[in-house]
């Protein structure tokens, strides 16, 4: 059933639940990255997000290339340029209180960790992973050891006294895990985790996080891969992104069964099996982007955007529809 033979939620950035919902671990509200560049531009990083990440769940941000998904990532990790602009709020709920992540103090690794869209790269060379593991450990205070981090990661332990050059793609992935892992992180943020694997490789990648979070890990996987995604069933949740907004936020198996906004729709029918049909126009460059959202200048036919839009909630979900 789509959102237009429903009675529509209230215009409201924090979906309206039909039945109490776990509070979210970390809770994103209208965050918005604004980044100035040299010649005057403005790149338009991130617009109005809000996402919450429950407990032990993995949610899946989903979206074509250049449309900000790592954005968010630099953000939440207070990694962005220091030229960067940025408004809204992003808490995360610990037992000790609520802490804000753009603020310092919010403690990179310990209450947020960072998987890296190139993990090969993310270690030093001239180091055996293994070392630079245990120094991560040491640095961030982490009560585990590099043999129960690669274990927990499914990294072979014998792998630790290998330089990263020696290892494969995926061992290099599941090394990368075992480090982000090494403070103890409620969140754990996967940037592009399977984008130089292989199906297989892709697969276990998938099913590692979704240990992790069985585990009480909370999980944003951030993917341009919605065929491995819908194939592997990784996710609790899915956010759909396009030129720094989300478009659609729900539980993956509705999201993906009956899609709400036509860009999901358009991505859905991409998918080989779902008619390998290609999106209509072409992706927007984030430089110098009109305030409101810019989906029509894609897709003409839509009557999703082309004015003033807001996330509306229906139940456990929300879509970017035109207010006016």
């Amino acid at each position: 059933m789509s959102p237009a033979t429903r009675v529509a939620g209230p215009a409201t950035h924090r979906p309206a639940a039909t039945a109490p919902l776990a509070r979210p671990v970390l809770a994103v509200d209208d965050l918005t990255v604004r980044i100035p560049m040299r010649d005057g531009r403005t790149v338009h990083a991130l617009s109005g997000i809000t996402l919450d990440l429950r407990p032990g769940t993995v949610t899946a941000l989903i979206g074509e290339s250049g449309c900000g998904k790592s954005m968010l990532a630099a953000a939440l990790m207070r990694l962005l340029p220091p030229s960067a602009r940025t408004t809204g709020t992003a808490r995360l709920a610990t037992p000790s209180g609520v802490t804000d992540v753009l603020s310092p103090r919010c403690r990179r690794g310990i209450d947020i960790g960072l998987v890296p869209q190139s993990p090969a790269t993310s270690f030093t060379p001239v180091r055996t992973v293994g070392s630079q593991i245990r120094e991560t450990i040491t640095e961030l205070g982490g009560s585990h050891d590099a043999r129960d981090l690669a274990e927990r990661a499914g990294l072979p332990p014998e792998l630790l006294h290998r330089y990263p050059h020696e290892l494969s793609g995926g061992q290099a992935q599941r090394a990368a895990i075992a480090a982000a892992l090494a403070g103890g992180p409620a969140v754990l943020i996967a940037d592009e985790p399977t984008s130089q694997l292989d199906p297989a490789l892709a697969r276990d990648t998938h099913q590692l996080l979704r240990g992790l979070a069985d585990s009480g890990t909370t999980i944003l996987l951030i993917s341009h891969d919605l065929a491995a995604l819908h194939r592997d069933g990784v996710a609790d949740r899915i956010a759909v992104m396009h030129a720094s907004r989300i478009m659609e936020e729900g539980p993956a198996t509705d999201v993906l069964a009956d899609p709400w906004h036509d860009y999901t729709r358009g991505l859905l029918a991409a998918l080989p099996e779902r008619g390998l049909r290609p999106l209509p126009g072409k992706p927007v460059s984030l430089t110098d982007l009109p305030e409101e959202c810019v989906y029509h200048l894609r897709d003409p036919r839509t009557r999703q955007s082309g004015g003033p839009t807001a996330l509306i909630a229906t139940g456990d979900r929300s879509v970017r529809r035109r207010t006016s």
